[in-house]
């Protein structure tokens, strides 16, 4: 069965996204890029994001998302909006009765690259190999693609295999 998955990176500046095909194990990129909001008010570019978000709904119509979950920031403000970008992501999602998925930077990086402490570059240079890309995306949309990978792998159980073929080597 053919499905498709978006991935997001959220940020209250920059929500990086990413799309990919599923067919059986077979993964295939479909589009990725970063919505830059344009005001500096906060509920503006919540709407912002949540209009790019709802695009990419109509656009591609994916029948799941991924999201990137808060990791706590040393500024609290900036966790704030972190968290408030994520929750209008998830609500345009829901809006279109998409599922959502929610993944730490830990649990993606593990998936991607068998390592929960990996480089942003390794995972990055995994999202290139895994889906054939010639040049790497940009960093958020990458982030966003390693989100929507992390998701397929978690749900065909390779994540699980991953983890103990980790352990096992350990």
């Amino acid at each position: 069965m053919i499905s498709v998955i978006l991935g997001i990176d959220p940020g209250s500046r920059i929500t990086g996204y990413g799309l990919i095909e599923v067919n059986g194990q077979q993964l295939t990129y479909l589009d990725s890029g970063c919505i830059r909001t344009q005001t500096n008010e906060l509920s503006q570019r919540l709407l912002e994001i949540f209009n790019g978000v709802c695009w990419l709904m109509e656009t591609y119509a994916p029948q799941q998302a991924a999201i990137e979950q808060v990791f706590m920031h040393q500024n609290p403000s900036a966790a704030l909006k972190l968290g408030h970008a994520r929750g209008v992501a998830m609500v345009a999602c829901a809006t279109h009765r998409i599922p959502v998925s929610e993944y730490s930077p830990r649990q993606i990086k593990q998936s991607l690259v068998g390592y929960g402490g990996a480089e942003k570059n390794q995972v990055k240079q995994m999202v290139m190999r895994i889906l054939n890309l010639n040049k790497p995306p940009q960093v958020d949309a990458a982030d966003a693609l390693a989100t929507a990978i992390c998701h397929h792998h978690t749900q065909s159980g390779l994540l699980a295999r991953i983890v103990a073929t980790t352990r096992s080597m350990g």
